[in-house]
């Protein structure tokens, strides 16, 4: 019996022993694009990717020698070009044209993720793995560079471009990186990472334009360059 307590409490204090936290700061050079979906009477399609820039403060929580919980606050820039086909009456009639629109993002951005590391692969050298989700809220908008949007094919209606995007984003993250030990608490990082955006943030096309059945998700392919201290 005696036995059986003192391995349920080394069982049950191991986490805290390997519990610690390590804080640092992240830049993410990426490159965003939408997943647009309609029917084929508007048919909106991807047609350019954008390049943009986040960064901000992250917190690895150990709760095991190679398992963190990790966690943060960052700006993550998203957006791209899409394509569209509208309806104009500058010839006299309802005729088809094919426009494009470059939607710009800033979000900030809550990471909720696990990440997973080896053991030394090279001396002071570990490779990670990087799986969970974010909640993000936009905090900039801009289509075609400017903070309102009108409209030439709807009477020049005038829109503020932040009306155009839903006041919540939520995404999938996956990622792999290498992690060098450069001192006793100084550590390199560098991965890559995937944001898989889940939500249709479209607020326009269906809302003010009335066109059915749109849908627009965001996805960011990223290059993760940080420091812990």
């Amino acid at each position: 019996m005696k036995k059986i307590f003192l391995t349920i409490a080394a069982l049950a204090v191991a986490p805290a022993a390997f519990a610690q936290v390590e804080i640092g700061l992240k830049v993410s050079p990426s490159i965003a694009y939408l997943r647009p979906d309609s029917p084929a009477s508007t048919s909106f399609t991807s047609e350019k990717a954008k390049l943009s820039f986040g960064g901000g403060i992250f917190m690895d929580y150990f709760f095991g020698e190679n398992y963190a919980f990790n966690t943060g606050l960052f700006l993550t820039g998203k957006g791209g070009t899409i394509g569209y086909n509208d309806r104009s009456t500058a010839a006299g009639g309802a005729t088809g044209v094919r426009v494009e629109q470059k939607i710009a993002m800033q979000y900030l951005e809550l990471p909720l993720t696990v990440k997973l590391f080896t053991n030394e692969v090279a001396p002071d050298t570990r490779l990670y793995f990087q799986v969970g989700g974010s909640l993000a809220v936009p905090v900039q908008v801009r289509i075609n560079g400017e903070k309102y949007y009108t409209d030439p094919y709807d009477n020049n209606t005038q829109t503020k471009a932040g009306k155009h995007v839903l006041d919540i984003d939520a995404n999938i993250i996956g990622g792999a990186g290498v992690e060098y030990q450069l001192g006793q608490s100084t550590k390199l990082l560098a991965g890559l990472s995937y944001h898989h955006g889940l939500v249709d943030f479209d607020r326009y096309f269906e809302r003010d334009r009335k066109f059915s059945d749109v849908n627009i998700k965001n996805s960011v392919f990223a290059l993760d360059l940080g420091l812990k201290f």
